[in-house]
């Protein structure tokens, strides 16, 4: 049975996607720490990211990485966040999310947004960012 997260990158379930790439997309999360908080999973299922293989891992981290950068020009925050919890949706995915302290780390506080314009327009505005900084992955990512 497929997972959440190979059901929204197949379409059947939607998404907002602000990065693809054959091996690895990346859609915002549907509860939030802060606005922007992304999802970078690969598109090939693996439950356990110490189960991936060494390229693939090193593919979703680089990605993780541009989404951080991205994440950081669209908020104006010193650091992106980067959490591999992997308790959620046994399917490989890397948090990045906007931080400013420890506290915005913390997962209790993570809820459903209820506001689905304010997903769109943090996607928009995470898109745009990634553009600027020359992710062209960013671009046409409406479907996984």
């Amino acid at each position: 049975m497929p997972t959440v997260f190979s059901r929204i990158i197949a379409g059947e379930l939607p998404g907002r996607f602000v990065w693809q790439d054959p091996e690895v997309t990346a859609f915002l999360t549907v509860a939030p720490l802060r606005p922007g908080h992304t999802l970078v999973v690969p598109r090939r299922e693996i439950d356990r990211w110490t189960d991936a293989e060494g390229p693939l891992l090193a593919r979703c981290v680089e990605v993780a990485q541009a989404v951080g950068q991205g994440v950081q020009r669209a908020w104006d925050a010193p650091r992106a966040g980067l959490v591999v919890a992997g308790f959620e949706v046994p399917h490989l995915h890397i948090h990045v999310a906007p931080v400013w302290d420890m506290s915005d780390f913390d997962f209790t506080k993570a809820k459903p947004e209820e506001d689905q314009s304010a997903l769109d327009d943090a996607a928009e505005k995470l898109r745009a960012a990634l553009l600027e900084l020359g992710y062209e992955q960013a671009r046409d990512t409406d479907r996984g």
